[in-house]
C-alpha cells in the first residue's frame, strides 16, 4: 500500500512534505529537526530489510535485532562502531510481549528508566545528536514540547550530556503529578517551561521559535518532539521485536496504537514500508479524535483538545499526521487500506482498565486501555477473520495511580523508578500562552 523507492548509495537523504525537491543529509535533518518550509522530514528513500535478516529475527535479542536494522539504514552516515555504541547505551532495556489471549497480546514498552516508550526514541536521539554536535564543536538547544512522557525521556536521556541544552514546555495542570515531578527536577542541563495553555499551544510555540531568524540567530535549535525523524526510526524496531517474538505467525498481525500526536504509528508504518508484515494498523484515540474523524469522513478537521486521563494523547493537531499522507500520496482509499481509527472515551477507558484487570490479572495505564479498546473493537468488527492482536502498552500504570486503582479498585505499587521522583522539588517557569514570551526568555 505504501509507495516504494531505491535506495541512496551516498546515505540517507531527506525531503519536506511541503517539497519534494528539498534534499537534505541525516545529520541537517536530525539538527534542523523541522524543514525551512515548516514541512516535516521524510526519507527519500527507506531500504528493505534482507529477506535472511527478517527470517533471522527471532534468534537476535532486542539489542542485537535494533543494531542490525540501524546499520541497514544508517551505516552510510554513521560509522557502524560509533552505532553499536549508540545502540547500547541507549536501547539498555527490554519490549517484552505479554499474551493476554491466544490473539491478544500486549507489546510493554515501560521499562526503560522513565517507563515509558517515549525512552526507546528520547535516548537513541540523545546519542546520535551528541554525535553531530561533537563533530560540529557547536553547543545544541534542545526545545521540546511534550503531553506527559516525551518531555521526562527527553530530559532523562540528555541529562547533564555535554554541550547540549534541553528546554521543555508542558501544559499546565495537564499532566499527572508524577509526570511533572518527572521533568521538572532535573536542573543543571534541562529546564522546564509550563505553559498555560494546551499541548497543542506549546506544539505550536515550539514550531514558531523553529521558524523565527531572531531565536535561530540567538540559538542553535534542535527539536526533540516526533517532528524531528530521528525519533521516528528507534521506534520501529519495537515493531519487528514485537513480530519475532509471536509464535504463531500465520495469521495476519495487527497493531493498535494509542494515538496522540501519531508518532508512534508512523513508527510502524515505516517498518512496514522496510518489509514487516503487518495487515493493519488500529489508530487508537481518545475524544480528541481528529484522526479517526478524517479516517471516516475524509474531513480533518481539528476540535479544540479536551483534558482526558490518556493525557499523552490530548492532541487535536497531530504533526506526524502530515508524513501519513505524504506516505500514501495524500490517497485516502490507500490509508484506509492500512488504517482504521477508533475514539474512546473516559468512562470507556476505565471500564477497559477494570476488565482486563479482572478478566487477565493484568494492570493496564489508560493509554494501554485505549489500544485494548481499539483492538477489541477491530476484532468485533471481523468476528470471523483470525488476528494476531498486538496493542501498545506506552506507560506504566504507576504513572496515573490515582486513576488507575480508581479502577480496579486495587493498591498498585510505584517502583522506585518513579517513586524517587515523588520526593524531589518541582523547578518551573510559568509563562503565557504567548510567542512573545517564549521568544523573550529564549532570546535573554
Amino acid at each position: 500500500m505504501i509507495k516504494s523507492c531505491g535506495v541512496d548509495i551516498l546515505g540517507m537523504k531527506f525531503y519536506s512534505t511541503n517539497n519534494k525537491n528539498l534534499r537534505v543529509s541525516l545529520r541537517e535533518a536530525v539538527l534542523t529537526g523541522l524543514a525551512p518550509d515548516n514541512g516535516l522530514f521524510m526519507p527519500v528513500s527507506v531500504p528493505p530489510l534482507p529477506r535472511k535478516l527478517l527470517k533471522d529475527l527471532p534468534k537476535l535479542t532486542f539489542t542485537e535485532m535494533s543494531f542490525e536494522i540501524a546499520k541497514i539504514l544508517f551505516q552510510k552516515d554513521v560509522p557502524a562502531s560509533r552505532l553499536k555504541k549508540m545502540i547500547d547505551r541507549a536501547l539498555t532495556f527490554d519490549a517484552p510481549l505479554v499474551p493476554l489471549t491466544h490473539d491478544i497480546n500486549v507489546l510493554e514498552l515501560f521499562h526503560g528508566p522513565t517507563l515509558a516508550f517515549k525512552d526507546f526514541a528520547a535516548r537513541f536521539m540523545a546519542q546520535l545528536m551528541f554525535y553531530f554536535a561533537e563533530k560540529m564543536n557547536k553547543e545544541l538547544t534542545v526545545l521540546v514540547a511534550t503531553s506527559g512522557d516525551t518531555g521526562s525521556a527527553v530530559a532523562h536521556s540528555f541529562f547533564k550530556i555535554p554541550g547540549i541544552k534541553v528546554i521543555v514546555l508542558y501544559p499546565s495542570k495537564c499532566v499527572s503529578q508524577l509526570q511533572e515531578k518527572q521533568l521538572t527536577t532535573f536542573g543543571h542541563n534541562i529546564t522546564a517551561l509550563e505553559i498555560q495553555g494546551s499541548f497543542d499551544d506549546c506544539q505550536r510555540l515550539v514550531k514558531s521559535a523553529f521558524l523565527d531568524k531572531d531565536i535561530n540567530h540567538h540559538l542553535n535549535l534542535v527539536s526533540a518532539n516526533s517532528i524531528n525523524i530521528a525519533r521516528l526510526f528507534p521506534q520501529s524496531f519495537y515493531y519487528f521485536y514485537a513480530h519475532s517474538r509471536l509464535k504463531n505467525k500465520n495469521n495476519p498481525i495487527v497493531f493498535s496504537v494509542p494515538s496522540g500526536n501519531f508518532g508512534n504509528l508512523t513508527a510502524g508504518l515505516l517498518a512496514k514500508k522496510m518489509g514487516l508484515p503487518i495487515f493493519k494498523f488500529i489508530a487508537s484515540t481518545n475524544i480528541n479524535d481528529t484522526v479517526p474523524r478524517y479516517l471516516k469522513t475524509g474531513i480533518f478537521v481539528p476540535r479544540p483538545t479536551k483534558a482526558t486521563i490518556s493525557n499523552a494523547m490530548d492532541v487535536s493537531r497531530p504533526s506526524n499526521f502530515a508524513r501519513i499522507l505524504d506516505l500514501y500520496n495524500h490517497r485516502l482509499p490507500k490509508i484506509r487500506q492500512d488504517i482504521i481509527g477508533y475514539r474512546f472515551n473516559d468512562k470507556t477507558t476505565k471500564k477497559a482498565i477494570k476488565e482486563v484487570y479482572k478478566k487477565y490479572n493484568y494492570t493496564l495505564d489508560p493509554h494501554g486501555a485505549v489500544a485494548y479498546l481499539g483492538l477489541k473493537r477491530f476484532q468485533q468488527s471481523a468476528p470471523n477473520q483470525p488476528i494476531n492482536g498486538i496493542f501498545l502498552e506506552t506507560a506504566h500504570p504507576a504513572k496515573f495511580k490515582e486513576t488507575v486503582q480508581a479502577s480496579i479498585k486495587h493498591k498498585i505499587k510505584i517502583p522506585f523508578r518513579l517513586k524517587k521522583y515523588t520526593k524531589k522539588h518541582k523547578h518551573s517557569v510559568l509563562l503565557p500562552n504567548s510567542f512573545m514570551a517564549l521568544k523573550n526568555f529564549l532570546c535573554n
